[in-house]
């Protein structure tokens, strides 16, 4: 989870789940306000603008392709979150980091994920990020955190790259899950569980509670979902 919107914990709550409350994706993934990247200097600020051209100059020069700001983000981190893909190609040309953790454990494959971003989620695969990794203070994954979204285009390539299907986070959720715990039951929702389930991903696994994907669905009252989940042969 990338941190539960306050609507899907409530209904999570109602269903008798013991769930953290917590900030929004938006909220916990923190993308650099306006003053910082105004403050930003050296790669921090070519990756901001997306200047590929300096990005190469400062790295020939021996810059930390590496440096943190404040809040632990790389030059990497900022390029994703502005959405700036040439930084970004030129960042991972240059040798940066594409696996490194900011200070809330998000990397940026799951800051690409959150963003609702395939574009930038598909480069940063098609250099060698991982779409493997543990992040967050949920220990869940961009696969995790793209399903409770309903970003269900991120969850067709996240499983197309390997991600973990049936990861378990500390909140004792799945992705299947969080596609059903904490979305709207809605169409992308909808397609999101219906790639989960196509792809493989486990349809007993159940959460703290012992209640199974099947079994969410239906207290969520979400019948599209419970059909899908009821064709894959789950109980």
């Amino acid at each position: 989870m990338g941190g539960a919107t306050l609507r899907g914990a409530l209904g999570a709550a109602a269903l008798g789940g013991a769930v953290l409350l917590a900030a929004s994706p938006a909220a916990a993934q923190t993308a650099p306000s306006a003053a910082e990247a105004a403050a930003y200097r050296g790669l921090h600020a070519a990756a901001q603008r997306g200047d590929a051209a300096e990005i190469t100059r400062l790295a020939a020069g021996g810059a930390n392709l590496d440096a943190r700001d404040a809040q632990g983000r790389t030059p990497l981190h900022v390029a994703t979150f502005a959405r700036q893909r040439g930084a970004v190609r030129a960042l991972a040309q240059a040798g940066a980091g594409l696996d490194l953790l900011e200070n809330d454990r998000y990397d940026a494959v799951t800051i690409a994920a959150v963003a609702d971003d395939p574009e930038t989620l598909a480069l940063l695969l098609s250099l060698g990020a991982s779409a493997k990794q543990v992040t967050s203070r949920y220990d869940g994954t961009a696969l995790i955190a793209a399903a409770h979204l309903g970003h269900d285009e991120v969850v067709r390539r996240l499983i197309a790259a390997g991600a973990p299907l049936d990861h378990v986070n500390n909140l004792h959720w799945t992705a299947m899950i969080e596609s059903i715990v904490l979305g709207d039951g809605g169409p992308r929702h909808q397609r999101t569980l219906d790639a989960l389930v196509r792809a493989g991903a486990d349809l007993q696994l159940a959460d703290r509670e012992g209640r199974t994907p099947l079994a969410l669905a239906r207290a969520r009252g979400y019948k599209a979902m419970e059909q899908t989940l009821l064709r894959a042969g789950a109980r």
